[in-house]
């Protein structure tokens, strides 16, 4: 999946749009990719001596990658948008430097209504970076 069908399947935008690429994708499954160039904005404070990805980015990372995932489930309403509700057993286990290259794989576990159970795992050349399960409902934001 290109860029641009990516950024029609979610709402997310640079500098804050953390997948590249969708590698492989079913209905309950997705693998994407994201390389971090070390431009990113947040390297320039976490650390600027040493920088890391942040595990909280790489979290987001996995989090959009569901809501690829489930944006076909909201194609007859544009303006559902998944918004996630928590975050358990998280698990930082390999950093994630300038110039690496992530796959992100999120699985959907199972839906409740308009609620969706997930697990998702980062990996860093075939090890594991994050693995955490999360959950997201499909809202509509108030229009101010």
């Amino acid at each position: 999946m290109t860029l641009e069908a990516i950024k029609a399947a979610i709402p997310h935008r640079e500098p804050f749009l953390l997948i590249d690429e969708i590698v492989e994708q079913s209905v309950d499954r997705i693998v994407c990719r994201k390389t971090f160039t070390g431009d990113e904005f947040w390297y320039r404070g976490h650390y600027p001596q040493f920088p890391i990805t942040p595990g909280v980015i790489l979290c987001e990372a996995a989090m959009q990658a569901g809501a690829v995932l489930l944006s076909h489930r909201v194609a007859n309403d544009p303006s559902a948008v998944p918004v996630a509700t928590r975050a358990n057993n998280v698990q930082f286990k390999k950093m994630v430097l300038p110039g690496d290259s992530v796959l992100i794989e999120t699985i959907l576990v199972e839906q409740l209504s308009n609620a969706f159970f997930m697990k998702a795992r980062v990996t860093i050349e075939g090890k594991v970076a994050v693995r955490f399960d999360f959950a997201c409902t499909l809202t509509k934001p108030e229009v101010t």
